[in-house]
């Protein structure tokens, strides 16, 4: 098809929307490892699970070989109020950039929550008022998954506790008052409301919190009051699931004017957004029938595929959590002060970490001052204000499209946009005013968290 007849918005059809989400594990022959009791170091069965989660979103995290599961009607309803979403030709970075490539870009900000996290949040709710609860518990970093959580919850007429990231819940007090309209109670994160709060805070007195603080709290909430469970926004197999619409749309719409994708880059925290947007792209490099370069990209603040160890690790601070198989820098590291607050967890996706492990995807860390360098570029040229999250994606999406310049290759680089970063004006305050550093953590900070890991002989 000529070049001509792409348009700026690729858009899909209503009638064209995924009726099934992917779980890209059916089509993994080595699976990501399973998640373990804590206590007894053997895998975590769906009752374990059921006390934390919702039994069916725990047979959906312990599920590895069904490769397809219908998206319930209910759920598919309230995504048609903002999906599908757009696939953006972005024309005018191409001519600015005077590249050879051509950038395309899904963008998941159109809706309240500004992200993508309204994909799980709306089926993790959906399951909670099915099961018969009350509410549900949750952490946030920036805080666009308490937001999209709150939202859902108001949705279905469910309570909302969620524990935000101190730094975040100071630095962005407009994205904790919107979970407030949508009714949810926002706690700062280590609080002093719960038993492993207190601990943390005793521990690390006057510290900025972490999503691995935050989870802990929430953990403990739903499981000590009755009628809760408790929800999460990355990381999570389950999560993954959901997310995968977002890739089952992109490849529709470059299905639909016959582009291929050379180069697939996605902002890395826990995985939520990167699984969600690679998984249809890597079952087809599972099945043998294409080939693409992916690409996560994490901040060198938090560098947890890049720098990280490959071993089993508690998914919280307050090791109450199951142990996971993954890419991590220790569930001890303490992120420094980084406004890409989604992406201050210490871990990775155990299934992220397992395709990173199979070299079937690779890794950068980019610096701070250069994510934001990208994003005040985008937003001037294509007019879109992006998360501090999804800038790190536009800075290596703008570094591949440079080096197309310099070797004339006509590269079809595809990245997705999170979301978008009108909450974080702080983080492009600091910038503007040249006050935002590059914090890189030293090797023997890292060796010292990682040290402190569970010694797990599976």
């Amino acid at each position: 098809m000529s070049e001509n007849k792409i348009p700026y918005k690729i858009y899909l059809e209503e009638s064209e929307m995924p009726k099934q989400w992917y779980n890209v594990r059916g089509d993994m022959k080595k699976k990501p490892a399973p998640l373990l009791n804590p206590g007894t170091l053997e895998p975590m069965t769906i009752d374990e699970l059921s006390g934390v989660f919702c039994r069916e979103l725990a047979a959906q995290e312990l599920d590895d070989t069904t490769t397809y599961f219908d998206i319930p009607e209910e759920i598919r309803n309230f995504y048609k109020m903002y999906r599908p979403s757009p696939l953006v030709r972005a024309y005018c970075l191409e001519k600015k950039l005077d590249t050879p490539a051509h950038i395309y870009y899904k963008f998941e900000g159109n809706n309240t929550s500004g992200s993508h996290k309204l994909n799980s949040a709306i089926a993790q709710a959906y399951y909670a008022k099915k099961q018969g609860l009350k509410g549900v518990t949750t952490e946030t970093g920036a805080g666009q998954w308490g937001t999209a959580l709150s939202m859902a919850c108001s949705y279905f007429d469910l309570d909302c506790q969620v524990y935000m990231v101190k730094v975040s819940y100071e630095q962005k007090p407009f994205r904790r008052e919107v979970m407030r309209t949508y009714g949810a109670k926002v706690t700062p994160s280590p609080s002093m409301e719960t038993e492993v709060g207190r601990r943390i805070n005793e521990q690390f007195p006057g510290t900025t919190g972490s999503l691995g603080c935050a989870i802990s709290e929430a953990v403990e909430a739903a499981t000590t009051q009755e009628g809760y469970r408790y929800v999460l926004g990355s990381v999570l197999s389950q999560v993954l699931l959901h997310q995968s619409v977002i890739g089952l749309e992109t490849k529709a719409a470059l299905d639909k004017y016959g582009i291929k994708a050379d180069t697939i880059i996605g902002c890395a925290g826990g995985g939520s957004n990167l699984g969600g947007l690679i998984s249809p792209f890597v079952g087809e490099m599972l099945r043998g029938e294409n080939n693409y370069e992916i690409i996560a990209v994490e901040p060198a603040s938090c560098p947890s595929l890049t720098r990280g160890v490959y071993a089993y690790d508690f998914c919280d601070t307050g090791k109450v959590c199951p142990l996971a198989k993954m890419y991590t820098l220790g569930s001890g590291f303490i992120p420094s002060a980084n406004h890409a607050g989604g992406l201050r967890y210490h871990g990775m996706s155990s299934v992220v970490s397992e395709l990173y492990d199979q070299k079937l995807i690779t890794a950068r860390s980019v610096e701070q001052t250069s994510v934001f360098e990208a994003a005040e570029t985008f937003a001037r040229i294509e007019g879109i204000l992006p998360a501090p999250e999804s800038s790190h994606a536009i800075r290596v999406a703008i570094d591949e499209a440079l080096k197309c310049k310099e070797t004339g290759e006509e590269k079809n680089i595809v990245f997705g946009l999170t979301g978008t970063g009108y909450f974080d004006m702080v983080a492009y305050q600091k910038y503007n005013d040249r006050e935002m550093n590059d914090y890189i953590p030293t090797d023997e900070e890292l060796k010292k968290s990682i040290s402190q890991m569970p010694k797990v002989d599976k």
